[in-house]
């Protein structure tokens, strides 16, 4: 009886210290970029006319961060987000990303995940027509098993009759549908067809881009007219609820196969919102920023939910750079010989000891249109910018940095920091005058 009673208790310490091992091993991973939103613009963040019910819920019960920041643009955001590393080593041109690098697709295949991209591609090179960029397996180059993506190989609508390409074949459409709404069926699909595996799912939005347009759950979307020819930003806080509705269609399909305590949600943005819309928040009104390098232009929504999180409260004010969600699955997946240089989010997830970066540097060169303009080289912590070219600026009291701050009139501690953020920027590369793909900037007015 005793050996049966002690058989008994070592199987049962086995399970319990197995169920230990397991919290943080082989979860589901779901992330989730929105298109040209700011942290402004959601309800949990202060924005006073914008509804984000389910995005406000997985924050309260997640972790909600006010610090991160991205590229001011999209593709160098992607870029720098897919394969963790900084604009300089490896971004070559707009709406491209060379199929020799190394994505998170590819990390988490590698480790036994099912993968799948769904959304906004615009990484072929279609804008320059480059080698190849009508290549329609290029998503699996980057170590996605399957996808549905809009701007493939073409562009055309995202929204209404959307260009939508599905595993190599181009999906029918007509007036009657809905890109977003057909992207997130085919994730909740994955979702149900994937229930007893590891996934990773990379949702890159085609919302809230412009152009502003009426959804299915708008009245005006009655008027076929309105689905395609408008374009007012004040459908803006109405497509900002229908990305809010799609993230909450995901989470019920999660939770319909029992798995929602096993995946691990990303929500973030890729750059600011859009300069034609102005967002009320806490009753202040803010301008869109895309594109430029100020607070507007670079702070992101970032919310981060999973049941298995270890926290103290729901907002954190940690620094946050897209390059560290690479660093964190590579710490998830306890990749040995890591690639990355980012700050891992691991240890804030898992309660433990969380030594949060002090800086944050950014190198933004993005060879598009003319925003050769806002070209910039730049180094921040909490409160304070510096740039290349020796401004500095108090970005959360100056927000669109409109007041440079001159070293004379700054305390001892200021100083200090202008000096370690100084040395930091020195071994960040000069922006070059031609790029390596002979792309001519027009310098008059750079950084």
């Amino acid at each position: 009886m005793k050996n049966y009673l002690r058989v008994n208790f070592i199987f049962l310490l086995i399970i319990i210290v197995s169920c230990n091992i397991n919290d943080f091993t082989k979860p589901n991973v779901i992330l989730i970029m929105a298109d040209d939103i700011g942290y402004e613009a959601l309800s949990i963040n202060g924005a006073n006319d914008i509804k984000t019910p389910v995005l406000d819920s997985l924050a309260r019960n997640g972790l909600n961060f006010k610090n991160a920041y991205s590229q001011p643009l999209c593709t160098p955001s992607r870029v720098k987000l897919m394969t963790g590393k900084p604009n300089h080593e490896n971004y070559e041109y707009f709406t491209y990303l060379n199929p020799k690098e190394k994505t998170f697709g590819n990390l988490f295949q590698d480790n036994g995940y099912k993968t799948l991209v769904a959304g906004k591609w615009q990484l072929n090179g279609v804008q320059f027509k480059l080698d190849k960029y009508k290549d329609l397996k290029r998503p699996y180059t980057f170590g996605f098993d399957s996808y549905i993506l809009w701007w493939l190989a073409e562009r055309g609508s995202r929204f209404a009759n959307p260009v939508l390409v599905n595993d190599g074949k181009k999906i029918d459409t007509s007036i009657n549908d809905y890109g977003p709404e057909i992207v997130s069926n085919y994730i909740v699909d994955f979702i149900n067809e994937n229930n007893n595996s590891p996934f990773f799912i990379y949702y890159p939005m085609m919302l809230v881009h412009d152009p502003f347009l009426p959804t299915p759950n708008s009245e005006d979307w009655e008027n076929e007219q309105n689905r395609l020819n408008s374009n007012n930003p004040e459908y803006f806080p109405e497509m900002v609820g229908y990305m809010d509705f799609t993230v909450g269609k995901i989470i019920n399909a999660l939770k319909k196969n029992n798995i929602d305590d096993n995946t691990l949600i990303i929500f973030l943005g890729d750059n600011g919102t859009d300069r034609k819309v102005n967002t009320l928040n806490k009753n202040v009104l803010i301008k869109g920023g895309k594109g430029l390098t100020n607070k507007y232009g670079t702070n992101i929504p970032l919310i981060i939910s999973w049941s298995k999180l270890k926290k103290n409260k729901s907002e954190q004010t940690a620094l946050v750079d897209l390059v560290d969600f690479y660093s964190t699955f590579e710490d998830l997946l306890n990749v040995e010989n890591k690639t990355t240089k980012g700050v891992s989010l691991m240890p804030l997830l898992k309660g433990e000891n969380f030594e949060e970066r002090k800086y944050l540097t950014t190198y933004y060169n993005p060879m598009w249109g003319n925003l050769h303009k806002n070209r910039a080289v730049y180094i921040q912590n909490k409160s304070y910018k510096l740039y290349k070219n020796g401004r500095l600026y108090n970005y959360q009291l100056d927000p669109e940095e409109k007041f440079p701050l001159s070293l004379k009139n700054l305390d001892k501690s200021i100083i200090k920091q202008h000096f370690e953020m100084d040395s930091i920027l020195k071994t960040i590369p000069e922006l070059p005058k031609i790029n390596f793909n002979n792309w001519q900037e027009r310098l008059k007015v750079s950084n």
